[in-house]
Protein backbone atom coordinates (compact mmCIF):
# COMPACT_ATOMS: atom_id res chain seq x y z
CA UNK A 1 0.00 0.00 0.00
CA UNK A 2 1.25 3.67 -0.70
CA UNK A 3 0.68 6.38 1.66
CA UNK A 4 0.44 10.00 0.25
CA UNK A 5 1.18 12.79 2.34
CA UNK A 6 -0.03 16.06 0.80
CA UNK A 7 -2.92 14.26 -0.66
CA UNK A 8 -5.20 17.29 0.04
CA UNK A 9 -2.93 19.69 -1.70
CA UNK A 10 -3.11 20.08 -5.49
CA UNK A 11 -0.11 18.34 -6.48
CA UNK A 12 -0.88 15.45 -3.67
CA UNK A 13 -4.40 15.00 -5.37
CA UNK A 14 -3.03 14.83 -8.44
CA UNK A 15 -0.67 11.97 -7.88
CA UNK A 16 -3.55 9.78 -5.21
CA UNK A 17 -5.40 9.93 -8.53
CA UNK A 18 -2.70 8.60 -10.77
CA UNK A 19 -1.56 5.91 -8.30
CA UNK A 20 -5.52 5.10 -7.97
CA UNK A 21 -5.57 5.06 -11.58
CA UNK A 22 -3.35 2.65 -11.95
CA UNK A 23 -5.16 0.14 -9.67
CA UNK A 24 -2.49 0.97 -6.71
CA UNK A 25 -3.77 0.61 -3.09
CA UNK A 26 -3.52 4.21 -2.09
CA UNK A 27 -3.86 5.58 1.77
CA UNK A 28 -4.13 9.58 2.05
CA UNK A 29 -2.73 11.29 5.24
CA UNK A 30 -5.17 13.45 6.12
CA UNK A 31 -5.95 16.88 8.61
CA UNK A 32 -8.92 17.08 10.81
CA UNK A 33 -9.01 20.37 9.15
CA UNK A 34 -8.72 19.23 5.58
CA UNK A 35 -10.60 20.44 2.98
CA UNK A 36 -14.21 18.18 2.90
CA UNK A 37 -15.25 17.89 -0.19
CA UNK A 38 -10.81 17.02 -1.47
CA UNK A 39 -11.42 14.01 1.24
CA UNK A 40 -14.53 12.80 -0.48
CA UNK A 41 -13.12 13.24 -3.50
CA UNK A 42 -10.39 11.24 -2.09
CA UNK A 43 -12.26 8.80 -0.57
CA UNK A 44 -14.51 8.54 -3.99
CA UNK A 45 -11.29 7.51 -5.95
CA UNK A 46 -11.35 4.48 -3.56
CA UNK A 47 -8.33 5.97 -1.36
CA UNK A 48 -8.30 4.65 2.17
CA UNK A 49 -8.69 8.00 4.10
CA UNK A 50 -6.38 8.18 7.48
CA UNK A 51 -6.78 11.16 9.74
CA UNK A 52 -3.12 12.76 11.00
CA UNK A 53 -0.78 15.35 10.83
CA UNK A 54 3.01 15.19 10.73
CA UNK A 55 3.43 17.59 13.24
CA UNK A 56 2.21 14.53 15.36
CA UNK A 57 4.57 11.87 15.57
CA UNK A 58 1.75 9.52 17.07
CA UNK A 59 -0.13 9.84 14.12
CA UNK A 60 2.26 9.18 11.57
CA UNK A 61 3.30 6.40 13.14
CA UNK A 62 0.16 4.95 12.68
CA UNK A 63 -0.38 6.07 9.08
CA UNK A 64 2.59 4.34 8.29
CA UNK A 65 1.75 0.99 9.65
CA UNK A 66 1.38 -1.70 6.48
CA UNK A 67 2.49 0.79 4.39
CA UNK A 68 5.12 -0.37 1.56
CA UNK A 69 5.59 3.10 -0.54
CA UNK A 70 5.36 7.15 1.04
CA UNK A 71 4.95 9.62 -1.38
CA UNK A 72 5.23 12.95 0.11
CA UNK A 73 4.11 16.48 -1.10
CA UNK A 74 4.01 18.24 2.25
CA UNK A 75 4.69 21.79 2.69
CA UNK A 76 3.50 24.82 4.39
CA UNK A 77 3.97 27.21 1.78
CA UNK A 78 2.03 28.82 0.03
CA UNK A 79 -1.24 28.51 1.02
CA UNK A 80 -1.14 26.84 4.60
CA UNK A 81 1.45 28.48 6.33
CA UNK A 82 0.40 29.77 9.63
CA UNK A 83 3.49 31.64 12.01
CA UNK A 84 4.43 29.52 15.06
CA UNK A 85 1.91 26.72 14.05
CA UNK A 86 2.03 25.49 10.30
CA UNK A 87 5.21 26.62 9.68
CA UNK A 88 8.40 25.92 7.74
CA UNK A 89 9.89 24.75 11.04
CA UNK A 90 7.09 22.49 11.90
CA UNK A 91 5.72 21.21 8.45
CA UNK A 92 8.49 21.76 6.00
CA UNK A 93 11.87 20.57 8.50
CA UNK A 94 10.56 18.69 11.55
CA UNK A 95 7.27 17.51 9.92
CA UNK A 96 9.27 15.74 7.22
CA UNK A 97 12.05 14.46 9.74
CA UNK A 98 8.73 12.70 11.19
CA UNK A 99 7.42 10.94 8.49
CA UNK A 100 10.80 9.93 7.25
CA UNK A 101 11.64 8.55 10.81
CA UNK A 102 8.43 7.10 11.36
CA UNK A 103 8.50 5.05 7.59
CA UNK A 104 11.47 4.07 8.29
CA UNK A 105 10.56 2.50 11.65
CA UNK A 106 7.48 0.82 9.97
CA UNK A 107 9.74 -1.19 7.61
CA UNK A 108 8.97 1.32 4.55
CA UNK A 109 10.74 0.37 1.43
CA UNK A 110 10.42 3.71 -0.50
CA UNK A 111 10.05 6.67 -0.15
CA UNK A 112 9.58 9.29 -3.09
CA UNK A 113 10.03 13.20 -1.54
CA UNK A 114 8.71 16.30 -3.64
CA UNK A 115 11.67 19.17 -3.51
CA UNK A 116 12.28 22.03 -5.76
CA UNK A 117 15.28 22.93 -8.18
CA UNK A 118 16.03 26.44 -6.39
CA UNK A 119 19.58 26.21 -4.63
CA UNK A 120 20.44 29.68 -2.76
CA UNK A 121 20.36 29.69 1.33
CA UNK A 122 16.73 30.55 2.18
CA UNK A 123 14.31 29.27 5.09
CA UNK A 124 12.07 26.84 2.85
CA UNK A 125 15.28 26.07 0.89
CA UNK A 126 17.00 25.15 3.61
CA UNK A 127 14.42 22.82 5.49
CA UNK A 128 13.66 20.75 2.05
CA UNK A 129 18.04 20.14 1.52
CA UNK A 130 17.66 19.06 5.54
CA UNK A 131 15.03 16.57 4.31
CA UNK A 132 16.59 15.36 1.38
CA UNK A 133 19.92 14.80 3.68
CA UNK A 134 17.77 12.82 6.18
CA UNK A 135 15.96 10.81 3.43
CA UNK A 136 19.44 9.69 1.61
CA UNK A 137 20.96 8.71 4.86
CA UNK A 138 17.45 6.47 5.83
CA UNK A 139 18.46 3.22 4.33
CA UNK A 140 15.31 2.88 2.82
CA UNK A 141 15.11 3.08 -1.42
CA UNK A 142 14.78 7.17 -2.48
CA UNK A 143 13.52 9.10 -5.10
CA UNK A 144 13.97 12.80 -4.54
CA UNK A 145 12.43 14.92 -7.28
CA UNK A 146 13.49 18.65 -7.89
CA UNK A 147 10.40 20.51 -10.30
CA UNK A 148 11.17 23.99 -11.44
CA UNK A 149 8.40 26.95 -11.04
CA UNK A 150 5.35 25.91 -11.34
CA UNK A 151 3.34 27.04 -14.10
CA UNK A 152 0.21 27.18 -12.28
CA UNK A 153 1.57 29.24 -9.52
CA UNK A 154 3.99 31.37 -11.09
CA UNK A 155 2.10 32.15 -14.45
CA UNK A 156 -1.00 32.72 -12.30
CA UNK A 157 -3.38 35.48 -10.43
CA UNK A 158 -1.20 34.49 -6.81
CA UNK A 159 1.92 35.72 -7.61
CA UNK A 160 0.83 38.85 -9.73
CA UNK A 161 0.13 37.21 -13.29
CA UNK A 162 -3.16 37.89 -13.56
CA UNK A 163 -4.19 36.59 -16.95
CA UNK A 164 -7.84 37.37 -16.79
CA UNK A 165 -7.07 40.96 -16.13
CA UNK A 166 -4.39 41.14 -18.28
CA UNK A 167 -1.60 41.96 -16.27
CA UNK A 168 1.82 40.79 -15.31
CA UNK A 169 3.86 41.51 -12.68
CA UNK A 170 7.60 40.27 -13.52
CA UNK A 171 10.72 39.45 -11.16
CA UNK A 172 13.63 41.42 -12.42
CA UNK A 173 14.13 42.56 -16.10
CA UNK A 174 12.03 39.38 -17.01
CA UNK A 175 14.57 38.16 -20.03
CA UNK A 176 16.19 34.81 -18.15
CA UNK A 177 15.08 31.42 -19.37
CA UNK A 178 12.48 29.27 -16.82
CA UNK A 179 11.33 25.86 -17.62
CA UNK A 180 7.82 26.56 -16.29
CA UNK A 181 6.69 22.77 -15.37
CA UNK A 182 3.18 22.10 -15.11
CA UNK A 183 1.91 20.57 -12.10
CA UNK A 184 0.19 17.62 -13.72
CA UNK A 185 3.48 16.55 -15.31
CA UNK A 186 5.10 16.59 -11.90
CA UNK A 187 2.21 14.70 -10.85
CA UNK A 188 2.35 12.24 -13.59
CA UNK A 189 6.24 11.54 -13.19
CA UNK A 190 6.06 11.08 -10.07
CA UNK A 191 3.29 8.33 -9.99
CA UNK A 192 5.07 6.98 -12.72
CA UNK A 193 8.21 6.77 -10.94
CA UNK A 194 7.34 3.77 -9.02
CA UNK A 195 7.73 1.24 -11.79
CA UNK A 196 11.41 3.02 -12.80
CA UNK A 197 14.34 1.31 -11.80
CA UNK A 198 16.25 4.26 -12.76
CA UNK A 199 13.86 6.60 -10.14
CA UNK A 200 15.79 4.13 -7.40
CA UNK A 201 18.16 6.54 -4.94
CA UNK A 202 18.14 9.08 -7.62
CA UNK A 203 17.64 12.49 -7.53
CA UNK A 204 15.67 14.24 -10.67
CA UNK A 205 15.32 17.70 -11.82
CA UNK A 206 12.20 18.04 -13.49
CA UNK A 207 10.64 20.98 -16.10
CA UNK A 208 8.78 21.89 -18.79
CA UNK A 209 9.76 20.88 -22.33
CA UNK A 210 11.24 24.41 -23.25
CA UNK A 211 12.80 27.24 -21.18
CA UNK A 212 11.37 30.76 -21.84
CA UNK A 213 11.51 34.07 -20.09
CA UNK A 214 8.85 35.56 -18.30
CA UNK A 215 8.41 38.38 -21.02
CA UNK A 216 8.32 35.52 -23.57
CA UNK A 217 5.47 33.93 -21.40
CA UNK A 218 3.44 37.25 -21.42
CA UNK A 219 3.82 37.79 -25.20
CA UNK A 220 2.33 33.86 -25.46
CA UNK A 221 -0.64 34.67 -23.13
CA UNK A 222 -1.24 38.05 -25.29
CA UNK A 223 -1.38 36.10 -27.97
CA UNK A 224 -3.40 33.50 -27.06
CA UNK A 225 -6.12 35.97 -25.51
CA UNK A 226 -6.09 38.84 -28.07
CA UNK A 227 -5.24 41.65 -25.95
CA UNK A 228 -1.77 43.50 -24.22
CA UNK A 229 -0.90 42.85 -21.04
CA UNK A 230 0.17 45.93 -18.70
CA UNK A 231 3.32 44.85 -17.21
CA UNK A 232 5.34 46.14 -14.04
CA UNK A 233 9.16 45.15 -13.43
CA UNK A 234 10.09 44.60 -9.49
CA UNK A 235 13.99 45.01 -9.76
CA UNK A 236 16.18 42.20 -7.69
CA UNK A 237 17.38 44.66 -6.02
CA UNK A 238 14.30 46.03 -4.83
CA UNK A 239 12.86 42.02 -4.05
CA UNK A 240 16.69 41.31 -2.02
CA UNK A 241 16.03 44.36 0.33
CA UNK A 242 12.50 42.88 0.73
CA UNK A 243 14.20 39.44 1.77
CA UNK A 244 16.44 41.17 3.97
CA UNK A 245 14.13 43.02 5.84
CA UNK A 246 12.05 39.94 6.06
CA UNK A 247 11.49 38.83 9.38
CA UNK A 248 9.19 35.95 9.01
CA UNK A 249 10.08 32.75 6.99
CA UNK A 250 7.61 33.00 4.70
CA UNK A 251 8.08 36.55 3.42
CA UNK A 252 12.37 35.23 3.27
CA UNK A 253 11.62 32.55 1.35
CA UNK A 254 8.81 33.89 -0.78
CA UNK A 255 11.46 36.86 -2.04
CA UNK A 256 13.99 34.84 -2.57
CA UNK A 257 12.03 32.33 -4.85
CA UNK A 258 11.23 35.72 -6.84
CA UNK A 259 14.71 36.23 -6.73
CA UNK A 260 15.38 33.04 -8.14
CA UNK A 261 12.18 33.05 -10.84
CA UNK A 262 14.29 36.80 -11.78
CA UNK A 263 17.71 34.98 -12.11
CA UNK A 264 16.10 31.92 -14.30
CA UNK A 265 16.25 28.17 -13.75
CA UNK A 266 16.85 25.64 -16.88
CA UNK A 267 16.03 21.99 -16.71
CA UNK A 268 17.05 19.89 -19.43
CA UNK A 269 14.43 17.13 -20.25
CA UNK A 270 14.92 15.42 -23.25
CA UNK A 271 15.86 12.11 -21.15
CA UNK A 272 13.43 12.28 -18.65
CA UNK A 273 10.50 12.85 -21.05
CA UNK A 274 11.96 10.09 -23.34
CA UNK A 275 12.54 7.91 -20.19
CA UNK A 276 8.78 8.56 -18.73
CA UNK A 277 7.27 8.57 -22.07
CA UNK A 278 5.30 11.73 -21.47
CA UNK A 279 4.66 14.79 -23.66
CA UNK A 280 5.30 18.04 -21.25
CA UNK A 281 2.55 20.48 -21.15
CA UNK A 282 4.22 23.99 -22.81
CA UNK A 283 3.30 27.64 -21.54
CA UNK A 284 1.53 28.00 -24.47
CA UNK A 285 -1.20 24.91 -24.11
CA UNK A 286 -1.15 25.95 -20.59
CA UNK A 287 -2.73 29.71 -21.44
CA UNK A 288 -4.70 28.31 -23.96
CA UNK A 289 -6.31 25.72 -20.93
CA UNK A 290 -6.63 28.58 -18.92
CA UNK A 291 -7.68 31.14 -21.03
CA UNK A 292 -10.45 28.26 -22.86
CA UNK A 293 -13.02 31.02 -24.43
CA UNK A 294 -10.30 33.41 -26.39
CA UNK A 295 -9.22 33.02 -29.95
CA UNK A 296 -5.43 33.51 -30.93
CA UNK A 297 -4.95 36.85 -33.28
Amino acid sequence: MILVAGSTGKLGSEISRLLAKQGRQVRTLVRATSDKETVRTLSALGAEIVEGDVRDAASVAHACKGITTVVSTISSMPTRYVAGENDIARVDAGGVKTLIDASRKAGVERFVFISFTMDSRFPLRDAKREAEKNLTASGMTWTIFRPSFFMETWLGPMVGFDYEKATARLCGTGENPVSYVSLRDVASIAASSLEKPSAKNALIPIGGPEAISQKEAVEIFEETEGRKFAVEFVPEAAIAAQQKGATDPMQQSFAALMLGLAAGDQVEMKNTAKEYGIHLKSVREYAREVLPQTVSR
